[in-house]
Formats: C-alpha cells, structure tokens, sequence
C-alpha cells in the first residue's frame, strides 16, 4: 500500500511539475521600457540529462535591420520597419543571469537562432529535477506599427512574448525559432505569477488572472497569476476601451471594436459564440481569454477587413460576429492546443476554418459571398454575388492551386508564401478537415477534435497525435488523407468519361485527370434538387458505375464542393437529349468569379493614350476571370479619336503547369498591335512566343528566372514623319533570359538578349543591382554592354540608343515612340545606354558599353551619373558621361531627372533646359498592381 502511495505521489508530481516564473515588472511608459526582475524554476520535464537549458527572446527580433524578424519584412517588401528610427525598434537588454546564491552564469546567442538565448548549467539537470535561477533585463518595447504588437501612438501598450521564457522540449531537443512575425512562438507549459506596476492613469488588462489590484500615489500595482499557460498578453490603455463578458466560468476581455452595436447586441454575440465553441470543442481549461482588435487586425477575415466603413454589404451584428468568432477561435486554439504552432500549424488553421464554416452553416445558412449585394437584381447573373458564404474558401484555395504556388499544408508556417500563410493553406486546412467529415459522416472528426483538445490539457502533443485519433475513430482507412491531402501539393481533378442512362438508371466511367485517388461524391440532380449521392472511395481503370436516377436531370461530381477540387468546370453532364454543350456563353461586365456552369466573357470599358492616336476608347472583351485558366483570350478594339479609324490590341496564351519541376509554367502566346507608331502611320505587331518559367524550391524565394523565344512581325505603313531604310517591314528572332531577386533591401537582375534579323544581328547583357544600406541610403548600379554580331542596315533605327532606343520590336510604353522634340520626347526606358543627357551621338551602330549609377543624397532625392564607349563604323570608340539630380518617387514607375553636366558641359544653366529634364512613368495597371501584390505572392 505504501509502495503504491509512493508512487502515486512521483507521478502526481512529475504530471504537476511545471515551470514557474515569478516576475517582478515596472514599466517606464515615457521611455517605454519594462524592467524585469525574474525567477525562474526550471523542471527537467524530459528523459534527457541537460547541459543547458534555453529560453525565447522574441523581442530581440525587433533590436536590428540584420534580424530574422528585418529579413522577412524585406522578403516581403516592407519598408517601414528597415526605415524606422531606433527609438521605434525594441530589444532585451542588460541581461543578467545568477543563481540562487548570485553566482553568474553563461549564457550567449544561439548563432543560428538569434532571438533564443542559452543558459550554460553549473551542473548536470537530470530528469525530473528542478533548477532556480534568477534574472534581471530590460525591454524596449517597439512601436505597434511593424505587428500590431508594442506601444501605439496613442499611449497604449499591447505586450506578447515580450519576457524570457523557457522554450518548448521535444525529442530532438529545444525547439528554437526566430521571430518572423508568426504568432509560433514555442513556449514550454509555465505557471506564471506576475507583480506589475503601472502609471496610475492606466489601466492593465490581461488573460491571466488578476489577484489583487493595489492603487499607490502616482502608480497601479496589479499582482496576475496564470497556470498551464504558453502565453499571455498584457494590455495597458488609458481608456476604458476594454469590456467584460462572463459565460459561466469564462471571463473575455474584448475591445473588439464596433460602435454600431450597443453593448447588449455586442454581449448576446459574444454569449452565443463561447457557447457554440464550449459545445464544439469544449470548455476552455483557462478562467479567461483576451479578444482584442489588435489580434484580429493582425489576422482579419480577409475581404471584410477591405471593406470602408461606410459600405455594409453584411448587418452589423454579422461582421462583429465574424470578427469575433475568428479571434476567439484563434485564440482559445493557441491557448489550448500543446503543438508545435510552426511546424503542426496546419492543425490550428484547420479547425478554426472548420469551425467557422459548420458556424456559418448553423446560424446563417442562407448568407451569401457578397451579403446583400446579392439581393441586388442587377448583379444577380455574378456567381461572384450568388456563391454561398462558406464557397469563397474553396475559390481563394483555388487561386494558389491555378496559379500553381500552391504548397502542401503539412509544411511549416515560415515556408509558406504570404497569401497562402494567411488565405489559402488556412482555408485549404478547414476545407480537407470538412472534406473528412463529410465522407467519414457520424460525427468522426468532430469528435476526435474534442478528444485531441481534451489530451491537449495535460500533455505536449505534437501531430501524430491528431492523426492516430483519427484513425483510430474512423470506420474506414483514411491513409489517403494524410499522404495526399496534407503531406503533398497534388491536385485533385475527376471528370466524367461516358454516361449513358435509362429510365431508371445511369451508368457512367470517371476519369481520374491528375491520378490523385481519393474519395469522390456523386450526386444526382432534378432543378436545384438533390434526388442521389454516393461516396466512391476508389476510381478504378475502365471501370462502369451504375446508380439509381431517381427522375434526375443532371449529374454531378462534387455538387457540394466538400472535395477541394483543382477544376469544377468538369463536373457535371446533362441527362437531357443529345449533349452539344453542356455549357452555354454567359457575359459578364467587369469581373467575375469562375461560374463552373458557363463559359464566362468579361467586357470592360477601357481609355488609354498616346501622342498619335489620342485618346483611346475601347471595349475589351476576355475571360479572365479571377482563377487562372489554362486557356486565356483578351481583346481589346479601340477607336483613335484623332484619326477617327479603329484600332487595338489583344493577346491569347495557353498555360502548361508543371507541378513537380522547377520549369514549373511554359507558356504559349500570340500578342498583336494595331496602333499608330507616327501621326500618319499605323504599324501591325504579331508576336508567337513560347515562355519558359523557372522557381527554386523554396516557393518564398524571390528569385524569378524566365527563358522568351519568340519571332516578331511588324508591318509598317509608309510615313513622311520619319525616314529608316530596312525598317518598314521586318522580322526579328529574339531569345531572352532573365534572372532576377527582389526585396526591399536588395535587388539584382541579369538580362541576355539575343536578336537576329535579315538586316542585322545583337547580343546583348544587361545587369542591375540595388543595395538599401542601414542608415537608409541606397545605391543603384546597372551595366549594359551589347554589340553587332553582322549589320546591314543604313539607317539608325536599329541601332543601340544611348539615351531613347527606337524600340523597334514595339515593347516598351512610349507617349510619343517617334518623337524628336517636345515633352513625349523627354521620356526615358530602361534599355540600352539609359543615359539622361541628349549628346551629340546618340546610337552606336556596332558596339555599346555603359555603366549607369545613382546615390541617395536626401530621402528621395538622388545624385546620377552615368559612363560608357560607344562604338561606331568608321568611327573610334568615344568615352561618354553625363551627371545629375534624379528624383526617385517610385522605384522603376515614376521618377525625374534633372541633367547637371555632361560631354555637353554644365547643362543645368541652359535657357532651355526645360527641355532637357527626362523622366519615367508608368501607366501599365498589370504593372502598377505588382507594386501591391508582390508581397503576397
């Protein structure tokens, strides 16, 4: 008896143990600057003797522009936290750590994982052994502006993973990342008991709970306390910002923000939501949750959080539901759930979305995408308006998977892109949990959800976990799941072969399109009724399928989207007469979503301009809808309202996808121009292309390379305005590559260009590298050399340009491409020579070398020069520069050059120097959205 009450008493104290941290804090709101004193108790949780132990320092991501947390803002083309002062950065410092008897340990930085820290033990820590030691730091609190996280503007304070704390223990060892501004922070399981002083006139909210609350003169002293916990958040706010919610024993802090609601509406939200998650998923193991706005701002309902305020598609009462039914399953989850939230963090996002959806599917059924818009009966034929709420998941999926930048959900978080990080992997994880469930029926995942919570609260857990109670509970093997579903990008893509039906039945064969087998529904339709469906779990070769018809007119694969599906425009096939085409021609103004019922023609108003044409307004007609297609037409016929004639422009390419191979996209296409080239003349472009794309492995790499082989055909009318001999009618076959990397800090590019023509032949090297230093100025460098394999023109037009190419094969967005004089002749292309300055020769007819490079004096401001040999026949080479001011508004879209001197002397005093300003611009809008897209993809 007493060997079993001994043993009973080890293992109660081994499944209690945990680490407990006792700190003492003050905070310097003016400074803003925490001083912490910390003690610190160390439990030897695991089998392993240690050396070491190791504790997380996230707020040392925020102390440089050569952190972790700095590369992954230039990754993805934020500028704001590389150009920020120092006062506005944070940092841990002053770091001392002693023990007990105030002897000092070792510690340094891990050199791998800068924002972990590692303490040197004095002696071995074996198993279920303790340690106490205690430390002394400061923290620098960065402004919010970079995460959300920090202090504001207004005086307010939001702190998260802002003190030491002991990092997660698995069996490979401590779990150590750096702080990419990801919300995984892996923390071990700590008890946390916290003495904080604050100014008096603030307030301090938390999800730990608060145990005394002492007012002094001119201070607050709260004491919290939190068991179990893998974080906590502080709040500090002069205002009274923040309300209380109580639903039994759960308390929510929330100033989820919406003054649209009075505070009754806002609590019967709240009230249902808790509940519905009580009931889902269980009850929350802590007293209390924090709900605040700065969380949902960093991961908002994408779509909604676009919206103005004064639009409202949605009722009131449903966005701050949404909003804050998002939040609270985002954090209960990180909350509750012992996972490595980097590495596991396709758990998390699936059964939030999951939940979400079944949440949407109770209480608001009948919603669709667009809210009331899609009572509007003009825009009643937009599927865009008509899909139901819970559609949108599958299409923002699909958005990635087109575009073939889809990535297995199994990776981790920090691999993945931008948008698939926040939108399309956290949709694609609720989707394939959905997908399950539908196909298991009986509640199967539902309930090994519950069961993997409810293990969560007294055990670290890691994915396998997940995946045995799943098996375990399902009544059928689900191997496909996990292999295909989860651990790989393969897509999924079934078509029907051959139907044949009677009276009373069907029989059909499905062709599996991508040889992904998984399970398939199929359902039977009358009207909008579903009359049949059956789950197959394996598509066998060449095999025939028979199945009750039930009166139904259609059949479908997938009616209810439960499969995430890679093409629904295969789906179904009419049951009615003799099959011509199943789907008919449907138009559609502006834009729409793919409708996988019809053949969609998008028409759009367009106006564009240049100097010979003037204005031109057009009609463009496309099916470009918002998921790619592998076929793609856009035509664009326009009228010059100078010459009164018609004109235009238009494009069609065929997308080859490869999924597993660097050469991931070939592209075929045919581009053509019908547009005036001088006031007198039109000229004709046809241009057959084939276009190789390339990506590493790493789909975050920027790194882009691109192989063009083409043949370009122009036809040119006659003109009076200009005169080039060989250059009315000619044909050129251009080859080019290019390889190029981009982030906000850094920038290089290499460009070949090979050309070779009846009249003439090039070879051509363009490189350019960008460098955005630590004290925030940037140098620009770009070498071009090219040269004349043979040439038998007479006249210039062919030519290198040292400062305004001719352009011959009709690429580049010239205002006024003839132009000798005047403001459209001003304009300058980065091509060739790109020097500013008009000097006396302009073209080298056999060889070209130039350097060009600018520096920043003042913010945008930027001194100039450029150097280079020009080579012509009959000639000897000649040395060339110019110099000048360049104002650089927007990097490659819109920037200004003021010539200072050059081979023609100073310029800067010349009585026409108006006319020797040149500048760039941009009105291309595929190419100005870039500027606000790149950083998702």
């Amino acid at each position: 008896m007493k060997k079993l009450l001994f043993i009973f008493l080890i293992l109660n104290q081994t499944l209690s143990a945990q680490h407990k941290s006792k700190l003492v804090v003050a905070i310097d709101h003016d400074k803003k600057v925490l001083t912490v004193n910390q003690q610190l108790t160390f439990f030897n949780q695991t089998n392993d003797t240690l050396t070491n132990i190791v504790l997380n320092d996230w707020m040392n991501g925020y102390s440089s522009k050569n952190t972790p947390l700095a590369a992954r803002f230039s990754d993805e083309f934020e500028r704001g936290f590389h150009l920020a002062k120092e006062k506005e950065r944070g940092r841990t410092s002053d770091i001392a750590i002693v023990d007990e008897t105030q002897s000092a340990y070792t510690w340094e930085r891990d050199e791998n994982h800068p924002d972990v820290i590692q303490i040197r033990l004095k002696e071995k820590l074996l198993p279920n052994q303790k340690i106490t030691i205690v430390l002394s730091y400061k923290v620098k609190i960065p402004n919010d502006k970079f995460t959300k996280y920090g202090y504001s503007d207004n005086g307010q304070f939001y702190l998260k993973n802002c003190f030491l704390v002991p990092a997660r223990y698995d069996n490979h060892g401590f779990v150590k990342y750096d702080n990419l501004n990801l919300d995984d922070c892996a923390n071990a399981l700590s008890d946390y008991d916290i003495e904080i002083n604050v100014p008096q006139n603030f307030n301090l909210h938390s999800d730990l709970n608060e145990v005394q609350k002492e007012s002094n003169t001119g201070s607050n002293n709260y004491h919290l306390t939190g068991e179990k916990r893998l974080d906590f958040t502080l709040f500090l706010d002069d205002k009274k910002d923040f309300e209380i919610y109580k639903n039994g024993d759960i308390e929510i802090v929330s100033n989820l923000k919406d003054n649209r609601l009075n505070e009754i509406q806002r609590a019967l939200v709240v009230d249902r939501i808790v509940s519905y998650v009580n009931e889902n998923l269980g009850k929350f193991q802590h007293g209390k949750v924090t709900v605040a706005q700065a969380d949902y701002d960093r991961n908002p309902f994408y779509g909604l959080n676009q919206l103005p305020f004064f639009i409202s598609p949605f009722p009131d009462e449903f966005m701050y539901e949404i909003k804050f039914l998002k939040t609270y399953l985002n954090n209960y989850l990180h909350n509750t759930l012992q996972l490595d939230p980097r590495k596991d963090n396709w758990i998390y996002d699936g059964i939030q979305v999951y939940i979400m959806m079944k949440y949407i599917e109770e209480f608001h059924p009948d919603t669709k995408m667009m809210g009331g818009v899609a009572k509007l009966r003009l825009l009643r034929g937009y599927n865009l308006v008509s899909l139901d709420f819970n559609g949108q998941y599958s299409y923002l999926y699909m958005l990635m998977a087109r575009k073939n930048l889809d990535q297995p959900l199994g990776n981790p978080k920090n691999t993945l892109i931008k948008f698939n990080e926040k939108i399309a992997s956290k949709y694609r994880a609720g989707l394939s949990l959905r997908y399950l469930d539908s196909y298991l029926q009986n509640h199967v995942v539902q309930n090994s959800i519950q069961q993997f919570l409810e293990m969560n609260k007294n055990q670290q857990t890691n994915r396998k976990d997940f995946e045995n109670l799943l098996t375990t509970n399902s009544p059928k093997k689900i191997n496909w799941f996990f292999d295909k579903i989860i651990d790989s990008r393969d897509i999924i893509d079934y078509k029907f072969d051959q139907v044949t039906r009677t009276k009373d039945s069907i029989r059909f064969s499905l062709k599996n399109k991508t040889s992904t087998n998984v399970p398939i529904s199929i359902y039977g339709i009358k009207g909008k009724e579903i009359v049949y469906k059956k789950w197959f779990d394996t598509i066998a070769t060449d095999s025939i399928y028979s199945i009750p018809r039930n009166n139904a007119d259609k059949i479908v694969i997938n009616y209810k989207n439960e499969v995430p599906e890679f093409n629904l425009r295969n789906n179904w096939r009419s049951l009615h007469g003799f099959r011509l085409n199943n789907r008919p021609i449907k138009f559609n103004f502006m834009k729409d979503l793919e409708d996988p019922y019809y053949n969609q023609i998008l028409y759009v108003p367009t106006l564009e301009y240049n100097l010979y044409d003037g204005f031109l307004p057009g009609l463009r007609f496309h099916n470009r809808t918002i998921l790619d297609k592998p076929f793609i037409f856009d035509l664009n016929p326009t009228i010059s309202t100078k010459t009164q004639n018609l004109s235009g422009k238009g494009f069609m390419y065929i997308n080859q996808y490869n999924r597993d191979s660097n050469l991931y996209n070939i592209r075929y296409s045919l581009t053509g121009h019908y547009l005036h080239y001088a006031p007198d003349a039109y000229y004709t472009k046809l241009a057959p292309t084939v276009t190789l794309f390339f990506r590493p492995d790493d789909f975050r790499d920027n790194r882009k390379q691109a192989l063009s082989i083409k043949e370009v055909i122009v036809d040119k009318q006659a003109t009076a305005f200009t005169v080039s001999e060989n250059s009315e009618n000619y044909q050129v076959f251009n080859v080019k590559y290019n390889n190029s990397k981009t982030e906000v800090t850094k920038h290089f590019s290499f460009l070949g260009d090979f050309q070779y023509s009846t009249y003439f032949g090039k070879l051509a090297t363009e490189v350019q590298y960008r460098k955005l230093f630590d004290n925030n100025r940037s140098i620009n460098l770009r070498f071009f050399a090219g040269t004349f394999l043979h040439n038998k023109t007479t006249s210039n037009y062919f030519d290198f340009g040292l400062d305004r190419p001719s352009d011959y094969l009709f690429e580049s967005d010239y205002l006024g491409r003839s132009e000798t004089k005047g403001i459209y002749s001003q304009q300058s292309i980065v091509s060739d020579g790109f020097f500013k300055s008009k000097l006396e020769t302009r073209t080298a007819n056999q060889w070209m070398v130039t350097t060009n490079a600018n520096y920043t004096i003042w913010g945008w401001i930027d001194g100039y020069g450029d150097i280079g040999f020009i080579k012509n026949k009959d000639s000897a080479p000649k040395f060339v520069y110019d110099s000048g001011i360049r104002l650089n508004l927007v990097t490659d879209y819109f920037e200004l050059f003021f010539p200072v001197y050059s081979n023609n002397g100073w310029e800067i005093g010349d009585k026409n120097y108006g006319e020797k300003i040149r500048f760039i611009i941009t009105f291309r809008p595929e190419t100005l959205i870039n500027l606000f897209t790149r950083k998702w993809f």
